[in-house]
């Protein structure tokens, strides 16, 4: 009857399609461009990390490093690279800190007059708006003076102290 009866075919039929996929020509077309494309990926992604520890990094001992990090572990390195490189390009530093350097020489240039705040020129001797004497003037060359000067740097002539009333 039908428990007497036994399957007539075997794991080796199952599976033989398979094995003969396996065993083709396309297989191994398939597998050679697999291998291809990764090993194609895996160096433009160590040229990737070279070219990014390039723009980020000055030191070329840190590049080596990073590019050995960016090669070693494939696929994985350039992930680590990722997480450990330099937040800015260089030419971004670079860039920001000529900015703040230009704002502070800009913030230092800005004389102002001590008593209305107004922009003054550093040749006045007096303020425009409100008429406060800024700096007195060489008595030889009529240049204009800094207060702490004792002698004056374009003609060489002393300055004289403003006098101060005693015994009021």
């Amino acid at each position: 009857m039908l428990t007497g009866q036994t399957t007539t075919g075997s794991s080796d039929d199952l599976f033989g399609g398979v094995r003969d996929f396996f065993e083709s020509d396309v297989w191994l077309v398939v597998r050679n461009v697999a291998i291809f494309l990764a090993v194609a990926f895996w160096v433009a992604s160590a040229y990737w990390v070279y070219k990014d520890a390039r723009r980020r990094i000055e030191d070329p001992w840190l590049i080596a490093v990073a590019v050995a990090v960016g090669i070693f572990p494939p696929f994985f390195g350039p992930l680590v690279y990722l997480f450990f490189r330099p937040p800015e390009y260089l030419e971004d530093v670079r860039e920001r800190e000529l900015e703040i350097r230009a704002m502070e020489e800009h913030v230092g240039s800005d004389e102002r007059c001590p008593v209305c705040r107004s922009a003054v020129a550093p040749g006045f001797l007096a303020c425009p708006v409100c008429t406060t004497r800024l700096r007195q003037s060489c008595r030889h060359c009529n240049a204009p003076l800094e207060a702490l000067w004792q002698i004056c740097p374009y003609c060489t002539t002393p300055v004289e102290q403003p006098r101060t009333l005693e015994n009021l």
